[in-house]
């Protein structure tokens, strides 16, 4: 389920097809499925009956100080976050990606899937994460950043 909203110039530049025509015309074998749409009305409603987000904007000062605490790690060049998202940005060790290709082999050795994009991996934990489950990733982030150095 998705939707994209756009500023009027935007739409108006997509929308240039003839008159009756269908513009961004396209469609998928399971595009508006019922059982589809279905399962994806139950999602939303156990994101609100189990208060998903508000449960997220809790966790998230302690999920941005644990991954801030990894700051002065080595090669540790950035890190970011919004929410329960975080970047951190590895220093190059030759060519670009091989140290964030080695942090997200060393992690997954570790038990810990993270994302890896060039020399930086990207963490999101679901929202059903505990506190103790967050210690448990920065503590695992902390020794691969310790171990790719």
């Amino acid at each position: 389920m998705g939707g994209v909203f756009v500023r009027k110039p935007v739409f108006d530049g997509l929308m240039n097809g003839p008159e009756n025509a269908i513009d961004l015309f396209h469609g998928y074998t399971y595009s508006a499925h019922p059982l589809a749409c279905a399962a994806a009305s139950a999602v939303l409603d156990i994101y609100r009956d189990e208060n998903l987000f508000e449960r997220s904007a809790e966790l998230s000062p302690y999920w941005e100080a644990g991954v801030h605490s990894l700051k002065g790690l080595p090669n540790v060049t950035d890190i970011r976050n919004l929410g329960l998202a975080a970047g951190i940005d590895l220093a190059p060790k030759g060519a670009v990606g091989t140290r964030g290709y080695e942090a997200f082999t060393k992690a997954f050795e570790l038990g810990l899937m993270v994302r890896q994009s060039g020399d930086a991996i990207a963490m999101s934990p679901p929202l059903v994460i505990e506190k103790a489950q967050i210690d448990e990733i920065i503590d695992i982030t902390a020794k691969t950043i310790r171990a790719v150095a």
